[in-house]
């Protein structure tokens, strides 16, 4: 017992001084290793987050009614892509943790399963476009906001299987650690969708005027141009040589299992977080259009810290399973603190200055809307973006926690814990609260904020408890587990 207490200490103990940090920097999995990995997709997902900042400045400019069409419509689009999203995903888990095991073909083949899937979800996504107008009729929103979510919508459906496809390659290069391909092919698509966004919302460039469609067909339009470049790239002479990526092609009954049984779970945590947060922003709606713009403003702000934070928790996923593929769990538990205390000084950061400068965040949506409609939906979001501080800061715990849990194979429990916590926490409370007649739109954000920290504590215990290091999705290693000492001086 005591040999276990002292091998815990070892695990879960942080660096307390300066020599300690500059230690953890160098050391295998710390500080500099994560920060490899996670900046270029810090720089991907930030340039995910530019786009949406684009199209919603734009669609602010255009009209009211666009910019609050925009966040249910996108919200919703994305909640029926994202089990298809979550699942291939996950495949990143699968190719770190074959390729620390050794395994180059077996990272082809999973990446293969994962294209299948992707093809499979990209015709089963087409069932929800007739659906568009019952749904948003049943929101309850303005017509004329209706009118926009449903055109939105549709376009953003019938385009999804495109970026499923772009998921499920980009897991190839993320497992592997080559995140500076990834970098490269999502700034691409984001220039392609900027460029479309200015043409096709306001009508520039001889193209027509088209508003919420044109910034729809923008969005898709970026997805196949990311796409492209990264199949081009897995299917490359280097990779076709080293990872056998078109002679591994063919369907892998066992992989394709495994990757469902793994996968699944993280695609249903995926979706039904989506549902939550759907949900919540549609409750809101039938505040007012006030309520909602303010709201989606909010949220829209909150992607410039959210956004590339979803970098590190896909570094932390890739780390831990290579580590494990190695099995050298030591070393996993080393990369999650390193990625958590990385994250937690970003997104405290970013709590201070939404709290002390939200002007500076709201600026841009202001700078080519009406004045008068826009004055006192931004006093109300400058509120809103206190709750936002607040629980940024345990954002960065769920993010990172969970990532390590999964990059090892434990989804089944983060699946159930998100989707209990999300419901009995924020969903039926904010229903509750926003009933017409007796709504509350700050009550409803304070629900919101106790989710994501309940939640944050939730991670933190079971990452603590450790039988996550034990997991594997691919099958037992075979090499034995180093010792701390051992990890300590390079594992």
């Amino acid at each position: 017992m005591a040999a276990a207490e002292g091998k815990m200490s070892v695990l879960y103990q942080q660096p307390r001084n300066l020599a300690q940090i500059i230690a953890w920097w160098r050391a295998p999995s710390g500080y500099r290793d994560v920060l490899a990995i996670a900046g270029p997709l810090v720089l991907s997902t930030a340039s995910m987050t530019i786009q949406q900042f684009i199209d919603r400045m734009f669609l602010a400019w255009y009209s009211p009614d666009a910019l609050a069409a925009s966040l249910p419509a996108s919200l919703l689009s994305f909640t029926v892509l994202c089990f298809f999203l979550g699942t291939v995903s996950y495949t990143n888990t699968f190719v770190a943790q074959y390729h620390g095991a050794g395994q180059p073909h077996n990272v082809a083949r999973s990446v293969w399963q994962a294209v299948f899937f992707a093809l499979f979800a990209a015709i089963a996504v087409l069932g929800f476009v007739p659906l568009a107008e019952p749904i948003f009729r049943a929101a309850g929103h303005a017509p004329e906001v209706q009118r926009q979510e449903v055109i939105y919508f549709r376009i953003l459906v019938a385009g999804g299987g495109l970026a499923i496809l772009s998921s499920a390659l980009s897991a190839f290069f993320t497992g592997l650690g080559k995140t500076r391909t990834v970098m490269w092919a999502n700034l691409a698509a984001t220039l392609v969708n900027v460029v479309l966004d200015y043409a096709l919302i306001f009508g520039h460039f001889g193209l027509p005027r088209w508003g919420i469609k044109g910034a729809a067909i923008a969005t898709v339009a970026a997805s196949a141009s990311g796409m492209l470049i990264l199949l081009a790239l897995f299917l490359n002479r280097e990779h076709r040589r080293t990872y056998g990526t078109l002679k591994s092609f063919g369907f892998d009954s066992d992989i394709f299992r495994r990757l469902m049984r793994y996968g699944a779970p993280s695609g249903v945590q995926f979706t039904l977080d989506l549902v939550a947060f759907t949900l919540f922003v549609l409750f809101v709606g039938r505040i007012g259009v006030l309520e909602l713009g303010a709201t989606n403003l909010a949220f829209q702000v909150n992607t410039l810290a959210f956004l590339p934070m979803i970098g590190f928790s896909i570094a932390t996923s890739t780390l831990v399973g290579q580590r494990l593929g190695e099995n050298r769990p030591v070393l996993a538990v080393r990369s999650t603190w390193a990625a958590l205390h990385l994250t937690s000084a970003y997104m405290g950061l970013m709590a201070i200055l939404y709290v002390l400068v939200p002007e500076v965040f709201l600026a841009p949506f202001q700078a080519g809307a009406d004045p008068s409609g826009f004055r006192e939906m931004r006093e109300t979001a400058v509120i809103i973006l206190r709750f936002v501080a607040l629980y940024s800061l345990f954002d960065a715990m769920n993010l990172i926690l969970a990532s390590a849990l999964k990059g090892a194979g434990d989804t089944l429990f983060v699946m159930l814990l998100s989707t209990s916590l999300g419901l009995t926490l924020m969903v039926i409370p904010t229903w509750l609260v926003c009933r017409p007649g007796s709504a509350n739109l700050y009550l409803a954000w304070a629900f919101l904020t106790l989710y994501v920290i309940v939640l944050a504590f939730s991670f933190l215990a079971r990452f603590r408890h450790g039988a996550w290091r034990e997991m594997r999705v691919i099958g037992t290693a075979e090499t034995p587990e180093p010792t701390p000492q051992q990890a300590a001086a390079g594992g």
